[in-house]
């Protein structure tokens, strides 16, 4: 009889060292979905401008640099120039976050309501020594290509905000359509940053509620 070769026959005593597919696939998914999103480089960012914030609670913007920065958020200083370039570039961004972050857009459904909870906003954000700080640093240094600048940020940031909501109501009949939304919003805010920045007295509750009547009653004849 003729026997038939059938290669090396496994050894009942080995130990199988292979992982099943589906366990495979799961670790791969456990280990993909443990995975920190936005990684070291949001960290930084973060890191930088929470330290950026911090120091402007402390002290006066011109009495502040990059190395300062740096060392309180713990990165190198060339991080901070090569993801912001200066330090007025950084003191911008950050206090544009925190005005993001605290002041959504107001979507009532009412011009007066829309105001209101923009000048409110817009009381608590100049109350803040941060940004107190900073509004007097773009003011006394004005000529500052870098202080300029974060000037303009700011600003356009705020009015953005001001223009949707001017729009929203002509588009509801609230306000004449040949406005100026700019024009708007100088009304409400520019009395708060005026008490703020050269009288120095506290924006009350009672101020802002005369601001927003004034306002409206300048363009909606209300």
């Amino acid at each position: 009889m003729v026997s038939i070769n059938a290669g090396p026959q496994p050894d009942p005593t080995a130990r199988n060292t292979e992982v099943p597919t589906s366990e495979l696939a799961a670790s791969g998914e456990q280990r993909s979905t443990s995975k920190r999103p936005g990684g070291r480089s949001a960290r930084v960012q973060e890191q930088v401008l929470t330290a950026t914030l911090a120091l402007l609670t402390e002290r006066e913007i011109d009495t502040i640099s990059v190395a300062d920065i740096a060392a309180r958020a713990n990165v190198a200083e060339t991080t901070v120039y090569r993801r912001w370039g200066s330090r007025t570039g950084v003191v911008s961004e950050a206090v544009m976050k925190m005005t993001a972050a605290n002041n959504p857009p107001p979507r009532t459904g009412s011009l007066a309501e829309d105001l209101m909870t923009l000048a409110k906003q817009v009381a608590m954000l100049i109350g803040r020594p941060e940004v107190r700080r900073l509004l007097r640093a773009v003011y006394a240094l004005s000529g500052d290509p870098e202080i300029d600048e974060a000037r303009t940020a700011f600003y356009a940031a705020r009015f953005a905000i001001a223009r949707d909501i001017v729009e929203q109501a002509q588009q509801r009949n609230e306000i004449g359509t040949d406005i100026d939304s700019d024009d708007v919003i100088e009304s409400l805010v520019a009395p708060m940053y005026f008490r703020v920045l050269v009288s120095g007295r506290e924006v009350t509750e009672e101020f802002v509620e005369r601001c927003v009547r004034d306002t409206l009653l300048l363009f909606a004849g209300k």
